[in-house]
């Protein structure tokens, strides 16, 4: 295999601790969408697949020397395991490590079960709490209800409050975009809960489902004259974070960072833009070693590798055909219309999953493809002009 195409190591792994939820958010891509596998995972995590998978992480650390890796804990709802046994997760794959390599934990909760004393151990345990949720009001939540079809928002408000006077604990929001709602209310109504960083998540959807306000697949022709409500809610919301008084540092926001970062020539970090290798792996709680879980929006098993921790390592995963696909993220893997787009360098073709066409697989722009464009643009466009009016203002 050439340099070219070595594949990276894995530097984050995402745990499933509980294959079960107790919401049912009606934009759910687990629970709603093509990929019903969840309903043949055991609902909890052995112990023994805890300790094999925390086995195989220490054998590629130790491989690939490396010095630190992510471990993000998942579900369903991981909370519903309750927190000894995201603790005990935790400390076993930390103790399994080599000694020069940290873990950094995190857990990714929809705050409902989240308590004072939760709180309390998980912070003990070095453990990090990300809280998912689409708005700091009842209403910006309508779409994140329980089983019987009622608000979520009194726990997850009770949930923020606790994390935000934990700030050392509190790993961020994340909320999925809702075109429909005002990117100023929603943007708003977030900051105001004090979190450390923001994650907007461009709701998962591919060019045969597409997500709500775009249009069918258009071919080569897909940036052409199409709406871009995505693009239009999102420049909004940069303009409101950009334009943050001086004096009060704006909340990080991971999407506009990573795009600035990429204008002015960094690497990216994140699947969403940018052309760097994803080095993310996912553990079900059955022990399988699956793909990234937003693959599950575009068919039945898309995410499957037909591998588990206890006859393969992860060394069969990272030289899988399909991990070294998703790895090369080049301009040469690309679909033409990509390459010839003068914004690929930042947009990276956008995410994997995002491109799908059913029978015609991944080999095309990203459902968002316009949207991003226009964002990037409209960055790059408020960048310029900070940097000549910095220019002014030294002359």
């Amino acid at each position: 295999m050439s340099e070219a195409v070595r594949p990276v190591p894995f530097r984050q792994f995402v745990l499933k601790v509980h294959s079960r939820c107790n919401l049912a958010c009606t934009y759910c891509y687990v629970y709603e969408g093509p990929d019903q596998s969840w309903r043949e995972r055991p609902v909890r995590v052995a112990e023994r697949t805890m300790r094999r998978t925390a086995e195989r992480i220490a054998e590629h650390v130790a491989a690939h020397g490396l010095r630190s890796i992510r471990i993000d804990l998942h579900g369903g709802e991981p909370l519903l395991a309750g927190p000894a046994a995201l603790i005990a997760y935790a400390q076993t794959v930390r103790d399994a490590l080599p000694h020069h390599c940290s873990a950094a934990v995190s857990v990714q909760t929809n705050g409902t079960l989240l308590t004072a004393d939760i709180l309390k151990r998980l912070s003990a345990a070095g453990i990090t709490v990300g809280l998912s949720l689409d708005g700091g009001s009842a209403h910006l939540n309508r779409r994140r209800i329980d089983r019987a079809g009622r608000s979520s928002w009194p726990s997850v408000r009770r949930a923020a409050g606790l994390l935000a006077d934990a700030p050392a604990s509190y790993g961020g929001i994340l909320c999925t975009i809702d075109v429909d709602t005002g990117p100023g209310e929603i943007y708003r109504s977030l900051v105001a809960l004090g979190p450390p960083s923001l994650d907007f998540l461009l709701p998962y959807g591919n060019w045969t489902e597409p997500p709500p306000g775009i249009g069918p697949f258009a071919g080569p022709a897909c940036r052409a004259a199409r709406p871009v409500p995505y693009g239009h809610w999102l420049a909004h919301v940069f303009d409101l974070w950009w334009d943050t008084p001086s004096g009060h540092p704006p909340v990080q926001v991971r999407l506009f960072g990573e795009i600035v970062a990429l204008l002015l020539g960094a690497a990216s970090r994140t699947e969403t833009v940018g052309l760097s290798p994803l080095a993310v792996v996912v553990i079900d709680t059955d022990g399988s070693i699956q793909r990234i879980d937003s693959l599950k929006t575009a068919y039945a098993g898309a995410p499957d590798l037909e591998m588990d921790i206890f006859r393969n390592d992860f060394e069969d995963a990272l030289h899988h055909p399909h991990t070294v696909a998703a790895q090369m993220r080049g301009l040469a893997t690309l679909c033409d219309s990509c390459r010839s787009c003068p914004v690929v360098g930042v947009c990276g073709g956008g995410r994997y999953t995002d491109r799908y066409v059913h029978g015609a697989g991944f080999d095309h722009p990203s459902v968002y493809c316009a949207d991003l464009e226009y964002l990037i643009r409209h960055i790059g466009d408020r960048l310029q002009h900070a940097v000549r009016e910095e220019r002014a203002h030294s002359e």
